[in-house]
């Protein structure tokens, strides 16, 4: 079955607007077990803008379900993922000055540093996914270092959708289809995310190779108005109709 990860960053993004305890990450991610998700996401960015380092700590301590911690390549950042050790580790690019996640990792121009800063995650048995772009370079890299995922970059497919540049778009989603179908020939396994919405996630969803869906932002959105439990039902409801198409 293809696998739903709620990502909770966007929760934490609700209640550090106005500094209150309220919404709780934590509560969010119980829910999302409840309505059915299989894993929770949370990226502890370097500037501390949503997830804090207090929300890992209690989501380590609360979650039943996988916790896939993201982070960019940093020290810092992998002496927290030793710490806590959690179930998967993916590694994204990270700019202070980015609203969101801009693109793949460059796995290709650091090979040798990413190579040598997953060893010691990979030791502690975390497994260690890499958030990229479908450049067929990039996926090669990401097997050679060692990596057990990457994860596919499907914001620029979403944008085109939105724009409605569909010709551009069909080509974007033919070229996540060769990569995932490079990938799983390399041995990664595959999952995909950034930017999915109830319209977009069922072409995704049909690519046979991809193994999970981690899907935050457009989920947290919809749950202002269907509740988070409906949202994340509905998602699941849509990936499994395409998958099973």
């Amino acid at each position: 079955m293809l696998r739903l990860g709620v990502n909770i960053d966007h929760v934490a993004t609700i209640r550090n607007a106005r500094g209150t305890p309220w919404p709780d990450p934590v509560r969010a991610a119980k829910l999302a077990e409840e309505a059915g998700a299989d894993g929770i996401t949370a990226h502890l960015r370097e500037d501390r803008r949503h997830i804090s380092d207090s929300d890992i700590d209690n989501l380590m301590a609360a979650l039943r379900l996988p916790l896939n911690f993201e982070m960019a390549a940093t020290a810092e950042m992998q002496a927290i993922a030793l710490r806590h050790r959690p179930h998967a580790v993916c590694i994204v690019p990270e700019k202070r000055e980015e609203r969101t996640t801009e693109g793949g990792l460059d796995v290709v121009g650091n090979e040798a540093y990413l190579a040598e800063f997953i060893a010691p995650l990979r030791d502690a048995g975390c497994r260690v996914s890499l958030f990229i772009g479908h450049e067929p370079a990039q996926i090669e890299a990401s097997a050679r270092i060692g990596a057990a995922v990457v994860e596919l970059h499907t914001g620029a497919y979403c944008d085109l959708d939105t724009e409605g540049r569909h010709a551009e778009r069909d080509a974007e989603l033919a070229a996540l289809r060769e990569a995932a179908a490079l990938a799983h020939s390399l041995g990664l396994e595959v999952h995909a995310g950034h930017g999915l919405t109830f319209d977009t996630v069922g072409p995704i969803a049909q690519i046979p190779q991809i193994m999970e869906l981690n899907i935050g932002h457009f989920l947290i959105a919809e749950s202002v108005f269907t509740g988070l439990d409906g949202a994340i039902r509905e998602m699941r409801r849509r990936m499994d109709l395409a998958r099973n198409a």
